[in-house]
């Protein structure tokens, strides 16, 4: 496994070597690589030349730190997705050639909060709330807490969840999705994301916050989605204006 020789500088070489081993299966997600002295010997570079290596691949999330523990291999996205284009996350995971699924947590009536009453401009005492999980293939990737007003769901609380619910909305006939307006947040803790997408410390959550519109204008639905950072990427095409 040792580098060759090659014009470039040594650092870049193990860059792209390590690179390389990740992507064939040599070291697996979440894999300890070997100590430094092993892992600078199996190269046949200087440990200077590797700390520069792996210091930037923690910069570029291929691999991670663990004080104390050791480097380990990060998880490489599954599902990038441009969120310039209003889409539900059932596509989302479809055109990444997966599998999507539902796990429903709970569905209720809950109490309007003021500030849940202020984002939909409305005098309802209760509101919908939905938690579910959201999996790819199986694996859970994406935590919903969804709320919306009951005149929206076809059957209430009764309405069947288990796939996109764009769908479940449009179903009934009565609205279409037609515009949402997002926030993106980085969030390192979430007590009942973190449980059910099954994280650990070293993880994140990209958080997704998005208050849903009808073509008419009206504010039907406001969802918080927590994605797992290692399993998706979002990008923006930007134009001039």
């Amino acid at each position: 496994m040792f580098v060759k020789k090659d014009p470039r500088h040594l650092y870049v070489q193990v860059i792209e070597r390590l690179k390389q081993d990740i992507e064939s299966g040599q070291f697996q997600q979440h894999e300890r690589l070997p100590s430094e002295a092993k892992l600078a010997e199996m190269l046949g570079v200087s440990r200077a030349t590797l700390r520069e290596a792996l210091r930037v691949l923690e910069e570029e999330k291929v691999i991670f730190r663990k004080h104390g523990v050791g480097t380990f291999v990060s998880s490489q996205p599954i599902v990038l997705s441009g969120i310039e284009q209003l889409s539900s996350i059932t596509m989302m995971i479809r055109h990444a050639n997966m599998e999507p699924g539902t796990i429903v947590q709970d569905i209720s009536l809950i109490p309007l909060t003021r500030e849940l009453a202020t984002r939909f401009k409305t005098d309802e005492k209760k509101i919908v709330q939905m938690k579910r999980i959201r999996t790819a293939n199986g694996e859970p990737v994406v935590y919903c807490i969804d709320h919306i007003l009951e005149e929206f769901l076809p059957d209430g609380v009764d309405s069947e969840l288990n796939y996109s619910l764009f769908d479940t909305l449009e179903k009934s006939g009565k609205l279409r999705i037609g515009q949402a307006v997002a926030e993106i947040e980085p969030i390192s803790y979430h007590t009942d994301a973190f449980k059910a997408l099954s994280c650990d410390a070293s993880q994140a959550l990209l958080a997704l916050f998005q208050e849903h519109f009808s073509e008419e204008g009206k504010m039907v639905l406001y969802s918080e989605n927590f994605f797992r950072a290692d399993k998706f990427r979002f990008h923006v095409v930007r134009k001039r204006v």
